[in-house]
Order: C-alpha cells, then structure tokens, then sequence
C-alpha cells in the first residue's frame, strides 16, 4: 500500500538576550537563513514553484492548497515563484544541460507563442533524445535561438519546426 501524509513541520529559533554589567544587551544570533520572524522552509518553496510553473496551477489555487491540505497560513506563492532563487540554483544545471546538446549529433529547435504578463512571448526550445531546454525571448529567429549560445556553437544537425 502507498499513501500520503501532507504536514507541516515547524521549527522554532529563539535568542537568548543577556545584558552585561553595563546593562547593554546582547542578543545570541539566529542561523544565517533565518532572516525574518515567519519564513517558509524549501520543502514549501519546492512544492509552491512545482504547483504554479509545472502544474500551471494559478497562484490563488496553490495559496489555497498549502492554507487547506497544509494548515500553513497564507503561503505567497507568487512571491515564493517569482524570485530568482530557483533560478539560481538551476544555473549550474542549464550550463551542464547545453554542454550535453552541443555535444549531440542531432538537435531540434522550435518556438511557439506564450503568454508573460499579459505580453506576447516566445517559448524557445532546443532537445534531442534525452535533453531539452526551454527559455522564453521576446523575439522569434536566430536573435533570440542565439540567445543561449547552444545553436551558433552547434556542428551537427539541427532539424527546425518537424
């Protein structure tokens, strides 16, 4: 039998506040990832970015699912999603990622239309067997197909729009 059991685990930092024979204060610190009194772990930020950027579940909806299955209060999921963090951490994999397509004898390269905020789009996308790598550009071409360095650098095949 497989199940599920969604919870949340919290964790707690207190400072110990002492005061010196002057009566100045001294506040232990907190752990460097510790920066604000309520902050959500990566546990909650892996699951908030999964919902809304793979799922395509709205933000509203992934707030609602952490306030309903979770018991989290009022977890922002557009704010957790729209900082660069996950970005980040992914950089060092797009390097290692289009290192493997340069190095494939067979590539295909396509874009379609998307929708960003409300502006028209274009979701790039370069692959073969087993790689692939999305990125959205405001253009349409060799411009913005340039833009990640795969395909000016690529010296096998390369088969467009099939």
């Amino acid at each position: 039998m497989f199940d599920i059991d969604i919870s949340r685990i919290v964790t707690e930092y207190r400072a110990q506040i002492l005061a010196d024979e002057k009566g100045q204060r001294i506040t232990a610190p907190f752990p460097a990832h510790v920066s604000k009194a309520v902050q959500y772990g990566n546990g909650v930020k892996a699951q908030a970015v999964y919902l809304s950027q793979y799922q395509l579940i709205p933000y509203q909806r992934v707030q609602d699912y952490f306030q309903e299955q979770a018991g989290l209060p009022s977890v922002p999921a557009r704010s957790l999603t729209s900082t660069n963090r996950p970005f980040e951490l992914l950089e060092q994999f797009e390097l290692k990622l289009i290192s493997k397509l340069l190095a494939s004898p067979l590539l295909h390269a396509d874009e379609t239309g998307i929708n960003v905020d409300g502006k028209r789009q274009w979701l790039h996308c370069v692959s073969n067997e087993r790689w692939t790598l999305f990125y959205a550009h405001a253009k349409r071409g060799t411009e913005a197909m340039n833009t990640k360095g795969v395909l000016p650098q690529f010296k096998g095949i390369l088969c467009h729009d099939h």
